[in-house]
């Protein structure tokens, strides 16, 4: 296909006026329903007026392209424009515009047109082809300069693509991502403004491209590792993990197009902050494994769920620090109104962590259209619905574990029902993600999780009862396995098994229920605070974001928080769980066999002053988090200096 295809005599009108940008707008409209590439007017003009409320498509230098891709176009097309007085449509230059082309762009799988405009707006950074478009006296001139002009691009292009495949190029000096909200023409323009430029500083520059055809010309993992520097001309989110340790200047789109040269600069001058996280490595990209695809879906729900894990964790601890006063009540926390802000705001975004974790678990699996499948997923694990609830029964949470197992059902049932949308018409396809995927994808996880959620009831109780079996015959063996089951998984069936028992003894009023709830308690404690101290002492087993994060987990041990620990147990279960269990285990076993008892349900450190003996309390803690810091650290093996940050 070439632009000819797409642009026909009856879509051009040479010599216009128009008095304002909204007059140009609907004659350009008009052109567009002329050549019958619109069939609903005003939705495309809607969606046209869209795209002009999120940035001026007028690119500067007279030239404006506005474009929509929606529904109401009909087939692929163009309209062009020339109105010699020019029109104020708001360019970056403040100077009028006097050159148009506005594109219509359907909503289809087909997206080869899609490419012809990208091609045509890079067409409209050369001057000389400029020039003559203005000069042309008739539409079929008009269409003569293009079509000559896209015969050279496209064997530059050729020519272009034949070097890179031999290697001829070698590394690029600076790379560049350009991206733009709809990704049909200031995307393109943006990276052939930048290579040009690069060019004619005897650089060379190589640009990814985030259109509506997906991600082009994407730089790898060696070039990223050789480049100078990463220019992210964008105006929308570019994830820069891959960028980490790399100097990344970040600007709009319109820079990219109209200041490539001081960009480029900007490089060159040492004036781009280098972007956080490890250094990239040279090696080339090899295909995951199953378990590395497994990890990266993992850790992208892990990632967005640590900020609910820490604000809400912290803003409890304050609540009970707050409310000392009324420790052993069972009010506690929320005795006093300042500290029932604080925990009614803490729990508010502890209610967040599950959805949110297994919510971008199915992101990173499904993309965009997994993440309310899996949100719901989570939030369905959090809250235990099922079909026996429905019937009047009891809701009882599957937890951390339920919410894993959500986000990755969720993820790959919205990938099965995109494969299977894949048959509908094309018509159908702009309904796909905003009705079909979200519609189809909750009820279908819902249907799950309604039947699923009594498993992870049955092991929760299941551990219950095998607790209650057991008496207390032995306060120090079960001290050690309370202790211990609070570190299993740290909130889910397990944890909760221990906590619901060491409550229920507490409620008996006798002195080993309150021993049997200390060791619960410290139990609990004792997961974060190692984590803590290994990320404190043996540095260089952890990433600098790991240890940043490993600060505000002695808060949240202090505060009996287990949740603080499970982003490092989700990201390496094989050592961190292990660890912390036995850890665990010890302090609850120290603190039963010292007599420490606890009247409080939780609360921590906070409630040391209702502790009895509150100094073989705090020894079982540090005794605790202290072995199972050892036994992680040991298990974990060094990071290289890049790779932990301390080179």
């Amino acid at each position: 296909m070439k632009i000819k295809d797409l642009l026909k005599a009856e879509g051009i009108k040479l010599g216009a006026t128009a008095t304002d940008k909204m007059d140009a707008i609907n004659q350009l409209i008009d052109l567009q329903v002329a050549s019958g590439n619109v069939a609903d007017r005003e939705t495309y003009k809607k969606a046209i007026l869209a795209r002009e409320k999120e940035s001026t498509t007028a690119m500067g230098e007279g030239i404006a392209i506005p474009h929509a891709k929606t529904s109401a176009v009909e087939k692929p097309g163009l309209a062009a424009m020339t109105v010699p007085n020019g029109v104020d449509y708001e360019a970056p230059d403040d100077e009028p515009s006097d050159l148009f082309f506005m594109i219509a762009a359907p909503n289809t799988k087909d997206n080869v047109h899609l490419e012809v405009l990208s091609r045509l707006a890079t067409m409209l950074m050369d001057e000389d082809f400029v020039a003559n478009l203005r000069k042309a006296k008739t539409p079929e001139e008009f269409l003569g300069v293009i079509d000559a002009a896209e015969s050279d691009k496209v064997a530059a292009e050729e020519e272009k693509a034949a070097a890179a495949a031999s290697g001829a190029n070698g590394m690029p000096d600076i790379l560049a991502v350009t991206a733009c909200p709809t990704g049909i023409a200031h995307t393109y323009m943006a990276a052939e403004a930048l290579e040009k430029k690069a060019k004619e500083m005897g650089l060379t520059l190589k640009a990814e491209t985030q259109g509506s055809v997906g991600a082009k010309n994407v730089l790898t993992a060696e070039e990223i590792a050789n480049a100078k520097g990463i220019i992210i001309a964008a105006d929308k989110n570019i994830d820069l993990a891959r960028f980490g340790g790399k100097p990344v200047y970040v600007t709009s789109v319109s820079k990219g197009i109209n200041e490539p040269e001081a960009l480029i600069n900007k490089i060159l001058n040492g004036e781009a902050p280098i972007q956080e996280g490890s250094a990239v490595s040279a090696a080339p990209a090899e295909k995951d494994s199953i378990a590395h695809t497994f990890y990266k879906n993992l850790m992208n729900g892990v990632s967005h769920m640590l900020p609910f894990v820490v604000g809400g964790g912290i803003l409890i601890a304050i609540a009970f620090l707050l409310d000392g006063a009324a420790a052993g009540q069972s009010d506690f926390g929320s005795h006093s109104p300042l500290a029932h802000f604080f925990k009614a705001t803490g729990d508010t975004a502890f209610g967040f962590m599950l959805p949110i974790l297994a919510g971008y678990i199915a992101m990173s699996i499904a993309d965009r259209p997994g993440l309310a499948v899996g949100f719901v997923g989570g939030a369905l694990a959090n809250a235990g619905y099922s079909w026996g609830w429905l019937g009047g029964g009891a809701a009882v949470g599957g937890g951390f574990l339920g919410a894993l197992f959500a986000g990755f059902i969720g993820g790959y049932l919205t990938k099965w029902l995109e494969k299977a949308c894949d048959k509908l018409p094309d018509a159908l396809e702009g309904i796909k993600p905003v009705l079909l995927y979200p519609l189809l994808g909750c009820l279908g996880i819902g249907i799950v999780m309604f039947t699923v959620n009594p498993v992870f009831a049955a092991i929760n109780n299941g551990m219950t009862s095998v607790l209650n079996s057991m008496g207390t015959t032995n306060l120090v063996l079960l001290g050690a396995i309370v202790g211990g089951m609070m570190s299993i998984d740290m909130g889910g069936p397990f944890n909760k098994a221990a906590y619901v028992f060491g409550t229920a003894m507490l409620a008996e009023g006798t002195t080993a229920g309150q021993v049997i709830m200390a060791s619960v308690m410290v139990g609990g404690m004792v997961p974060p605070i190692a984590v803590a101290l290994s990320t404190t002492i043996f540095k260089n087993r952890w990433t600098k974001a790991d240890r940043q994060a490993g600060i505000v987990n002695y808060i949240m041990g202090l505060s009996f928080i287990s949740e603080g620990a499970i982003p490092y147990a989700a990201a390496d279960p094989g050592r961190v769980i292990p660890s912390c269990i036995i850890g665990s285990a010890v302090a609850g076993a120290i603190s039963a066999a010292a007599g420490c008892t606890s009247p409080a349900p939780h609360g921590g450190f906070w409630v040391v002053a209702i502790i009895g003996n509150p100094l073989m309390y705090f020894v079982s803690l540090l005794v605790g988090s202290v072995v199972g810091c050892l036994i992680l650290s040991f298990l974990k093996k060094p990071l290289s200096p890049e790779e932990s940050g301390l080179a």
